[in-house]
């Protein structure tokens, strides 16, 4: 599991300066706007893992809508149960 501290390579995404606001948008077109930039970054699958392993059920997170995360844990047969970061 992908600890909590462990957001160094967070500063290497596509998305280091951009707003935090456009990865949680309230719909669709906003989905498909983050996914954009999630596009040929460097820490896309970190990114992924990090919010799969924190069970992080908002926002865009390595490409993928809360709903495709939810289909993935399923996939692999975890919980998708949030936890919370403490």
């Amino acid at each position: 599991m992908t600890s909590a501290l462990d957001t160094d390579w967070m500063a290497q995404g596509n998305c280091a300066d951009k707003s935090p606001s456009i990865f949680f948008p309230s719909d669709g077109v906003g989905v498909e706007a983050a996914r954009r930039v999630c596009e040929g970054c460097p820490v896309k699958d970190q990114c992924l893992n990090y919010a799969l392993d924190n069970r992080i059920d908002h926002g865009v997170w390595g490409g993928t809508s809360e709903r495709e995360r939810r289909r993935i844990l399923k996939a692999r047969g975890v919980s998708a149960t949030v936890t919370t970061l403490a």
